[in-house]
């Protein structure tokens, strides 16, 4: 493996990028010409190119020996020719796996990262990879949608891919900070999420270029099992910063706007033994808490 194209230059990409450019010629798909002097400062190669347009995407072709998707889904509904909002796609996926094999050599191995959403409202059980998928919302459904068409031309055109299902991500430099200050509340009752570090999610991604099986998906997340609140509190301590209040989900209906109760809303515990087990990957922030403790200052 020689040659590594990073899909999708936001936070996670620019910190694998850094993780790759000693050992690899890394390619970056980069959609704005203004971000590609940046991504030179990485020490990467930008390639202008679009993924909502296909067009710009040709000389993806036989480009690399490994492919790195972080790039999200449109926000914008595309569905089935019966307009049906559970059949929500990924254009930019789709577009992405023409163009890679459109014409040269295919990559070796491709890792997508996608979200624990896709899981659903698990009640706050404790689930691992093998729960099946109720995605509830639209952004999950077509996370889902990607997941399918990448293992399907994994299988097809034998490449090894492999996905990396994340919560939500933190850093000293990505806090809920403004949410913290403004006093937005939380639920009373405790909902279960789980978070990850962006540096070891950054890492992870690497690891599963080497390591993962092919067809496997892994949840991407560290040991806490938090409720809301207490992930929250974690942060407002460490930050100096008032704990949220906590009330009813009548009144939090008030309060937030429907994406951030849609996602308060879900629940579920999950299991990350396979990082261990498969990838013999040992997380640098174990836990939210640790992570906080470790913080000098918001």
């Amino acid at each position: 493996m020689k040659r590594i194209l990073v899909v999708g230059c936001g936070d996670i990409a620019r910190r694998a990028i850094l993780l790759l450019v000693s050992r690899f010629r890394v390619f970056a798909l980069v959609r704005r010409s203004q971000a590609m002097a940046a991504v030179r400062a990485l020490g990467a190669v930008p390639l202008h190119g679009n993924l909502d347009d296909r067009r710009s995407l040709a000389r993806l072709a036989g480009i690399a020996d490994a492919v790195l998707h972080f790039a999200p889904p449109p926000a914008t509904t595309e569905t089935d020719a019966r307009g049906d909002p559970q059949h929500e796609k990924d254009p930019r996926t789709r577009h992405l796996l023409a163009a890679l094999g459109s014409r040269g050599s295919l990559p070796q191995r491709l890792i997508y990262i996608s979200t624990t959403g896709v899981y659903g409202d698990c009640a706050g059980a404790l689930i691992d990879e093998t729960h099946p998928c109720r995605a509830s919302n639209a952004r999950a459904r077509r996370r889902l949608d990607a997941e399918h068409r990448l293992r399907a031309f994994g299988r097809r055109r034998r490449v090894a891919v492999a996905v990396l299902r994340a919560p939500g991500i933190y850093a000293a430099d990505r806090l809920p900070i403004e949410r913290l200050a403004r006093g937005d509340p939380v639920p009373a009752d405790p909902v279960f999420t789980s978070h990850i570090h962006a540096d070891d999610l950054a890492r992870l991604a690497v690891t599963a270029l080497f390591r993962a099986r092919a067809g496997r998906v892994y949840n991407a997340v560290d040991d806490s099992r938090l409720p809301v609140g207490e992930y929250f509190d974690l942060i407002a301590e460490a930050c100096g910063l008032p704990r949220p209040p906590r009330l009813p989900w009548a009144e939090l209906a008030a309060r937030l706007s429907p994406s951030a109760l849609s996602f308060m809303k879900e629940s579920r515990r999950i299991d990350n033994q396979r990082l261990g087990h498969e990838l013999g990957f040992r997380l640098r922030h174990p836990t939210v808490a640790q992570a906080m403790a470790a913080i000098d200052a918001c």
